[in-house]
């Protein structure tokens, strides 16, 4: 069964969800505050090595317009380096409204924990690529 780890990147922290590949659905796991600045690679090493998944997925930034968000280099970036430690390949997939999506869906439960957003959107990210 291909487990898969999505990950939404932000510039002060990162969702990350596991999925299934056969059944399509995700599950959101945590958010991971930057280490100075840094993704907190420590922790990621930690979730591969539980989850030990056959490939990862990073949201790829978008605007409405079809044109890449000012945050879609730092995404790309982020890509490269997980593909570059860890080996594993590394799939983009369209985030466009998951974050939206994300604080609809979690509702009163996002106001209380606002990092629950980041790893719900993760969730809508690999479940985005699954589908496409």
């Amino acid at each position: 069964m291909a487990v898969m780890l999505g990950f939404d990147y932000g510039t002060h922290k990162i969702g990350v969800a596991v999925g299934q590949a056969l059944t399509g659905t995700a599950t959101p796991l945590t958010t991971l505050g930057m280490v100075n600045r840094k993704p907190d690679w420590q922790r990621i090493s930690d979730l591969l090595a539980e989850w030990h998944p056959t490939a990862l997925v990073v949201g790829h930034p978008f605007e409405m317009t079809d044109r890449e968000a000012n945050n879609a280099e730092g995404a790309k970036r982020f890509a490269r380096q997980l593909h570059g430690r860890f080996g594993l390949p590394v799939h983009l997939a369209d985030e466009r409204l998951t974050s939206r999506e994300a604080w609809s869906s979690l509702g009163r439960q996002a106001s209380r924990d606002p990092t629950k957003v980041d790893s719900y959107a993760a969730k809508l990210i690999l479940e985005t690529w699954f589908n496409e």
